[in-house]
């Protein structure tokens, strides 16, 4: 009897030496890897980088070193890695199968945050539909429309498509077309439209705006008006500049036409 007890103390140490092993790695290597992570946080939050890629990149790192750290731990025990590593790679697969469209938004999060095509209060518009950027994350892009709409977008479907970012530039230019009567003076029509933007003090003189004939429509000569204003005052300026050369064309007698048609009768002697 004394030599199985014997032996099964050994045992008992020997299995306990590396449990409590195995436990003394795993606290060290979980406090190094949330040391690690908020460095690298603390690091990131230095650049310009959007929080949301900070706060992922410190995660992610924590839970690779979680990974390693839990791998070092079980190899500790005795366990045989290849059999962990071939189970770790088989449930990987399973899920990377299971959440294929999941993983694509998050890489296409993830290239949205390292890219910037656009950041958090720009006014873009991704297939045909238009709003401010209220939040990226690594599923979708969350968009506040004009009306009060909530729209999340899916990153994948808003990286795979045409991004049109209204907020980027400083300046945007306004493109107006102003139809009047073939009986108006052109010379005038043009004076009075250079006197609009002139008074206007949000009008840019740089670059130069454009007042040109751009067509001689079938009832109307069109003309365009294409002041640059800066982007935050591109909507004020549109609506107050489409008020003014209304009222202004009531004062001078310029005549803004309907629609319409010359129709000829002839009549025939039977």
């Amino acid at each position: 009897m004394e030599p199985y007890l014997k032996k099964f103390n050994e045992m008992a140490m020997g299995y306990g030496a590396r449990f409590f092993g195995a436990l003394l790695i795993l606290a060290i290597g979980l406090w190094l890897s949330k040391r690690l992570a908020n460095l690298l946080k603390d690091l990131l939050s230095k650049t310009q980088l959007e929080p949301t890629f900070i706060s992922f990149s410190g995660n992610m790192l924590r839970v690779v070193l979680t990974v390693v750290v839990a791998l070092a731990a079980v190899n500790s025990l005795g366990v045989p890695m290849t059999s962990v590593l071939a189970l770790l790679g088989t449930i990987g697969l399973a899920v990377a199968l299971a959440l294929k469209d999941s993983l694509n938004n998050v890489a296409a999060g993830i290239s949205l945050l390292i890219l910037r095509p656009f950041k958090v209060g720009e006014y873009v518009e991704v297939g045909g539909v238009g709003g401010s950027v209220v939040e990226i994350n690594l599923f979708h892009t969350l968009l506040n429309t004009a009306d009060n709409r909530w729209i999340a977008m899916p990153n994948a479907k808003l990286l795979g498509d045409t991004i049109v970012n209204f907020s980027r530039n400083t300046n945007r230019r306004i493109d107006l077309l102003v139809n009047v009567s073939y009986r108006a003076d052109l010379k005038r029509t043009k004076e009075v439209l250079w006197e609009l933007i002139e008074a206007d003090s949000r009008i840019l003189k740089e670059p130069i705006p454009v007042v040109g004939v751009a067509d001689l429509a079938n009832s109307s000569v069109d003309l365009v008006v294409r002041p640059w204003v800066p982007t935050s005052e591109y909507w004020n300026v549109r609506f107050d500049l489409t008020q003014a050369i209304k009222e202004r064309f009531d004062q001078e007698g310029i005549e803004i036409p309907f629609p319409q048609r010359d129709v000829h009768l002839y009549q025939y002697q039977a």
